[in-house]
């Protein structure tokens, strides 16, 4: 069973809603490959003026291509390379390490190919989400497209959540939806998936750094003002 570690955000513990003056939230952002959900993250920030600044890019593979997307925006980078370490725990405790000099207020995984031991999420308990390409709690895990053309299910999308020790569960932030089509391939759908994350993803973390979220007791996720947290495609193309 797993364990509940978040922090009861319910009641008077809820982050509060910024005012004027307030300082920004600070976000550092996780990635192993091209990082096209950072990039809509950073976009995001900076063209809606979230109360917030994308302090550093850090990636699990040096060659990852998202580095260099970010180093061109004057964001601070960092490759911590799992290759380098013995174990899991050895990589984590390295990744949490370059993490902790930024003083991030929530830490953002966005498309981070590794899997987090018990001991990191417990670290960063409430302040780490993801973003998984699967309507959660159905298909966690790997190739989640192919598994929703074989189950023959007719909509499937992301899932922005906070991150727990059981690996793609948590506490839902945000969900985005779309069709799975009779003729759909795994890269089809995959293309899809990822054009609705990136509408899911910057809305769910706007409102982590504008201070809307929160968790009720029943471990739910609450959003501040009660915003449409189901996203959706315009055309099915």
């Amino acid at each position: 069973m797993e364990c509940p570690i978040l922090p009861d955000f319910s009641a008077d513990s809820s982050p509060p809603a910024q005012s004027p003056g307030a300082a920004r939230r600070r976000l550092v952002l996780l990635i192993s490959g091209r990082g096209s959900n950072m990039q809509a993250l950073v976009e995001a920030c900076r063209a809606e003026g979230w109360p917030a600044d994308v302090a550093a890019v850090i990636s699990s593979r040096p060659d990852a291509a998202g580095l260099d997307w970010a180093r061109a925006q004057g964001i601070a980078t960092q490759a911590v390379s799992h290759k380098d370490y013995p174990n899991r725990e050895a990589f984590d405790a390295a990744l949490a390490a370059a993490i902790e000099p930024h003083q991030p207020d929530y830490v953002l995984l966005a498309g981070f190919m590794r899997v987090l031991t018990p001991g990191f999420v417990a670290r960063f308990a409430g302040r780490l989400v993801n973003i998984h390409p699967s309507l959660l709690p159905a298909f966690p895990g790997l190739h989640t497209h192919a598994q929703a053309i074989a189950t023959g299910v007719r909509v499937h999308g992301c899932t922005v959540h906070f991150v727990t020790p059981l690996l793609d569960h948590g506490p839902i932030i945000a969900q985005g939806c779309v069709p799975v089509l009779a003729d759909d391939t795994p890269e089809a759908l995959a293309q899809r998936v990822l054009q609705v994350e990136h509408l899911a993803y910057p809305a769910a973390a706007r409102w982590l750094a504008e201070g809307r979220v929160s968790l009720a007791a029943d471990q739910r996720v609450d959003v501040a003002g009660n915003p449409s947290r189901l996203f959706m495609l315009e055309s099915s193309r």
